[in-house]
């Protein structure tokens, strides 16, 4: 039986040896891919692009995807350069904006379930479904 064992053991440390020799040749004639490639540090002094596509979406705001605060793109796609978003960053409402066979010149609650006020983030909000609640 400690034969068994013992023969065993040889051919896992065998294994994990050569397993860890072919990981190291693989990592050094490797190709980075998006999901290996460092990202750039942010750009304090750039300027949001809006709207901005990440991640095969649309963004017409700062988002706070997989970080602490809302960040943004510095190009229309994103590519590594972007920014913290500070309160000039944010998205504005646009107006005129066109909400179903209306045309706001300001912040409504129209169909708005809390009763707040919102706007549309594009002058078509019946096409892209993008707003935001207005600050009051």
């Amino acid at each position: 039986m400690a034969l068994y064992v013992g023969l065993l053991l040889v051919w896992a440390c065998w294994h994990l040896s050569a397993a860890s020799h072919l990981l190291f040749l693989e990592e050094d004639v490797s190709i980075p891919t998006v999901e290996s490639m460092n990202y750039f540090p942010e750009v304090k002094d750039g300027k949001c692009f809006f709207p901005f596509y990440y991640k095969n979406q649309v963004f017409y705001d700062c988002i706070k995807f997989k970080a602490k605060h809302k960040w943004c793109s510095l190009n229309d796609t994103y590519e590594g350069y972007w920014k913290y978003c500070s309160e000039e960053d944010l998205a504005k409402c646009v107006f005129p904006f066109w909400y179903r066979r209306m045309i706001y010149w300001e912040c409504t609650d129209d169909s708005d379930g809390f009763g707040k006020k919102w706007c549309s983030l594009t002058q078509d909000y019946n096409k892209e479904k993008v707003w935001k609640y207005c600050d009051l």
